[in-house]
């Protein structure tokens, strides 16, 4: 069977060279069907999920998204916060005309669907909707938070080790422009921004915050000990410690105009981050994870994300104490 690059230069060439086109089925749909490459969704409720589906059902998809389609998709999804629930009628719709089938149930979809984008904004339901997902034996990509709690994250993952599937979640900010250019191994600290609205539901920076968060850890790489947290109503500013001593903070901004960025300190001088990349660059690696069940984040750094954010809080409710992550770890446990 040719790949997705390979079957449009076929097309390509039969154009060119006259041959009719009548006898090729170049059905995206089909084509999905038969290579194995069907992708369903769980959460219309963020952006995400379209942003995903117009990428891969594009009419001439990139060729390093391998010929995967979106074919199905359960639209809920958070059903109590207003900012998520809203989003789902139009984004159901928008799906719709993209060639996406809208089913009852995640089971419906499991039948459906050769791997999963895990979607829903709310994080509370993570934990149950990916039990579904690892008992079918399907890999899954879960977007951010990956769960709405310390324990739930921990929850997922050892779920992954028990089902044997090896589970992929990233914000999208880990590819900010500039990232690129970094050599990780001659950081010396960074500081990082991304706005960090709060949602009630969820700890603090698991909701928004996260983003920024995720680019800290991109160019630290794992190994923060401790964080201690300012907090007023318009912003936070977190200090993290690593074991070898550096030094990384987080701002995040609930005032004034929301944008991600930051500053890398290196040896050979200091490096900017940004602006924004956009959703492709984290579409890809999802796509190649899909396609060889490789993750290109390890689960231990994506769990120390986690538990930053969490002793971030700790460190809040202590009036701004330092707070180790170890003590959430075992907190959560």
């Amino acid at each position: 069977m040719m790949d997705s690059f390979n079957r449009r230069h076929f097309i390509k060439t039969a154009v060119t060279t006259g041959v009719g086109l009548q006898f090729i089925d170049v059905s995206p749909t089909l084509a999905a069907q038969e290579n194995g490459k069907r992708v369903g969704i769980i959460g219309l409720d963020t952006s995400h999920s379209t942003a995903f589906t117009k990428a891969l059902n594009a009419a001439n998809p990139d060729p390093v998204y391998y010929g995967y389609k979106v074919v199905a998709a359960y639209p809920y999804g958070s059903k109590d916060i207003e900012s998520s629930a809203s989003r789902i009628p139009a984004y159901t719709e928008e799906v719709k005309k993209l060639g996406v089938e809208i089913v009852d149930s995640i089971k419906d979809l499991l039948n459906k669907v050769d791997v999963v984008l895990l979607e829903t904004n709310d994080g509370r339901l993570h934990l149950q909707q990916a039990m579904e997902v690892f008992k079918s034996g399907k890999r899954m990509f879960i977007d951010k938070p990956v769960a709405a709690s310390m324990k739930d994250v921990l929850a997922i993952y050892d779920a992954s080790k028990k089902y044997k599937i090896p589970i992929f979640s990233a914000s999208s900010l880990r590819y900010i422009k500039g990232i690129e250019a970094i050599d990780k191994k001659k950081v010396l600290g960074a500081d990082t921004y991304s706005p960090a609205t709060l949602e009630k539901t969820h700890p603090d920076f698991f909701w928004y915050g996260i983003h920024g968060v995720e680019t800290l850890y991109t160019v630290m790489g794992t190994g923060c000990k401790s964080v201690s947290r300012v907090s007023t109503p318009d912003t936070d500013i977190v200090v993290g410690v690593w074991a070898d001593g550096r030094t990384g903070t987080f701002r995040g901004t609930r005032t004034g105009k929301h944008d991600y960025g930051g500053t890398v300190f290196t040896q050979d001088g200091n490096k900017i981050l940004g602006p924004y990349a956009g959703y492709e660059p984290l579409l890809v690696d999802i796509i190649k994870y899909f396609k060889t069940g490789e993750v290109p984040v390890t689960p231990e750094e994506t769990i120390e994300i986690f538990a930053f954010m969490e002793a971030a809080d700790e460190s809040k409710r202590q009036g701004g104490k330092s707070v180790t992550l170890e003590s959430v770890m075992k907190a959560s446990k």
